[in-house]
């Protein structure tokens, strides 16, 4: 900001002595520069903060969206022409493609979704790619390779062959955990939940910061947006506050204009400065904060009791399970067989009351476990209080009873704290279900577009699928300039509800979107594979299920399908994974003509 102000002030400074000279500098090239001094000085000062202010107000496109979004016009323009579709550049519409949630499903299905579109040279149109929950899985796994889009066929192959190969490593799980107890202030349930079930469904650990993934490689791939919600603006029923968007560049508050450079996301800040650097987000963090709608304490819980079974075992199971890295070896080698069997039973123990807890059975036998694992190892005072907190377990008491447990650690075998500390924070997070513990970059800032979201030092994130399960809002900013939203939907149930909520959401916020007719959940049990919606002054939407009566044929096979593809259960195999590309590719295929129709109306009205 000072930069711009020293310019202006020579700017100013040259013209007054021209004039004190008399010359004139009302000429075409003194005026262009007092003019473009104006434009710049007006534009600086409302788009760039005040010295050191890194957090930005405003609802306006940063200048690298707008750079990619302008570049990708231009093939958009090509794209259309090879198809038979006349317009001039600044007539060429802004698609914006969106993916909504759905687990594994959701991955594989957009995935064959994007390379039908490369198939039948529509995918240079797309300017936008938007993913919510499942639908981010496959996003994250195509941005891994630069200009993805024009090489899709060999990227989905690498994809899909990744889908079907091995797990990652329980020790590889485990290093990974530790790594983000280790180097982060809010480590939470988000990170636990990536390490243990979103590396299961996608089968890798990636690490990659998220601005090396999506920065200055894709030029020719469309914009990519990642919606996730504010669970405390959601439960404060702050609908405007609860959508935040990941975008290469910025990530912040779609609708009440707030943004951060996506490299600082996570670090800490006070009145817009950044105060403490924190590593940031990966590409693993990114995936499991997307996709945590489907996140069960049962599961959590089971799979913490198999990684003590194992990393605490004998020390023979345990080496045999070990990689060649030598951090991991150390962290363990440490250890005795005795002090491991110590730790482990009390933290095995302590999961297994939550468990049984969480299952409504009784965990009596296992409390009185635990406090025999405890006794004389605490004073008689922090003993007596440890007993008072487990006559009567529920799920209220057992976490004040976790909590207490886990904090035991000064108390216990130091030379246990590397194994303790990850696993006992992962149990109280667990207990006390805390998810995508983040910074908040607006905190204690003054503007009164932030005012309600600026107290709270930390804020919350998670799933956007928990409110609408289909990434609308972040597209629906004014400033994108949506003309047409092609929404593909893998929603389990029914295929109308993204569709209904986001109208229901967008009336409520003031936001233009086509009206939805009621009449349409007449169909929502047996739908068509092509909708569309149009309004005054809105942008077109085409709505496409993924299960429907034209791949499916019938009502009953499209009821199977739905429990063979339910969203909650494990990886696919290669078979189901080879049925379900070819029920979403048709979905375009088939469709081809019918979405350049629309197009086509698009820019009628455009011109119009």
């Amino acid at each position: 900001m000072l930069t711009v102000q020293n310019t202006a002030r020579k700017t100013l400074m040259s013209l007054a002595c021209m004039s004190r000279r008399g010359e004139s500098w009302k000429t075409t090239a003194a005026t262009a520069s007092l003019g473009l001094f104006y434009q710049t000085f007006s534009i600086m000062s409302k788009e760039i903060p005040s010295e050191g202010i890194e957090v930005r107000i405003g609802h306006s496109l940063n200048e690298a969206e707008i750079n990619h979004v302008t570049n990708r016009r231009q093939s958009a323009l090509e794209c259309l022409t090879r198809h038979g579709i006349q317009c001039s550049l600044d007539q060429v519409p802004n698609i914006a493609l969106l993916g909504s949630g759905g687990s594994e499903r959701a991955m594989v299905s957009l995935l064959e979704s994007l390379d039908a579109l490369a198939q039948t040279d529509l995918m240079d149109c797309m300017m936008y790619l938007a993913g919510i929950s499942g639908s981010t899985w496959c996003m994250a796994s195509l941005y891994k390779e630069p200009n993805w889009s024009n090489k899709l066929k060999v990227v989905k192959d690498d994809v899909i062959q990744k889908l079907v190969g091995r797990d990652v490593s329980l020790m590889d799980k485990y290093v990974a955990l530790k790594e983000y107890y280790r180097v982060k202030d809010n480590f939470s349930l988000t990170e636990v939940w990536a390490v243990l079930f979103i590396s299961k469904m996608v089968k890798e650990i990636d690490k990659k910061s998220f601005t090396s993934r999506h920065r200055s490689q894709h030029s020719k791939d469309p914009y990519p947006i990642y919606a996730v919600i504010d669970l405390q603006s959601k439960d404060d029923k702050l609908d405007a506050d609860a959508f935040l968007e990941i975008t290469p560049h910025e990530t912040g508050y779609s609708i009440t204009g707030a943004f951060v450079d996506s490299s600082s996301f996570g670090s800490q800040f006070k009145q817009g400065v950044k105060i403490k650097e924190q590593p940031e987000m990966d590409m693993l963090f990114l995936q499991g904060l997307c996709g945590s709608s489907l996140a069960d304490p049962v599961k959590i819980l089971e799979e913490l009791i198999y990684i003590i079974k194992h990393l605490f075992g004998s020390e023979s199971e345990m080496m045999a399970d070990v990689s060649s890295s030598e951090t991991k070896q150390t962290d363990i080698q440490s250890l005795s067989a005795q002090h491991l069997d110590r730790a482990g039973k009390l933290l095995l123990t302590l999961v297994q009351v939550n468990l049984l807890v969480l299952k409504n059975e009784d965990p009596s036998s296992q409390v009185k476990t635990l406090n025999d694992l405890l006794r004389g190892k605490l004073d008689g005072d922090k003993y007596k209080e440890l007993l008072g907190k487990s006559k009567e377990m529920n799920k209220k008491t057992v976490k004040e009873y976790t909590i207490y447990v886990c904090n035991l650690q000064p108390y216990w075998d130091p030379t246990c704290n590397g194994f303790w500390s990850v696993i006992a924070k992962c149990t109280e997070l667990v207990a006390c279900w805390i998810w995508g513990t983040t910074y908040n970059f607006l905190y204690k800032m003054t503007e009164k577009e932030v005012s309600r979201i600026c107290e709270h030092e930390v804020r919350h994130y998670a799933d956007g699928g928990i409110i609408i399960n289909s990434p609308f809002l972040p597209v629906l900013r004014k400033e994108r300039h949506a003309d047409l939203i092609i929404s593909l939907d893998f929603n389990e149930d029914d295929p109308f509800e993204s569709l209904t909520k986001t109208a229901e959401m967008c009336k409520k916020l003031h936001i233009d979107f086509p009206e939805v007719p009621e009449e349409i959940q007449k169909e929502k049990d047996f739908p068509r594979d092509f909708y569309v919606f149009e309004g005054c002054n809105t942008p077109t939407v085409i709505h496409i299920p993924l299960f429907n009566r034209v791949n499916c044929g019938s009502k009953a096979e499209m009821e199977k399908l739905k429990r063979k593809y339910s969203t909650v259960q494990g990886p696919y195999s290669i078979e189901k994974i080879d049925e379900l590309l070819k029920k979403a590719g048709v979905n375009i295929t088939n469709n081809k003509e019918n979405i350049l129709t629309v197009i086509r109306n698009v820019i009628k009205q455009k011109t119009s």
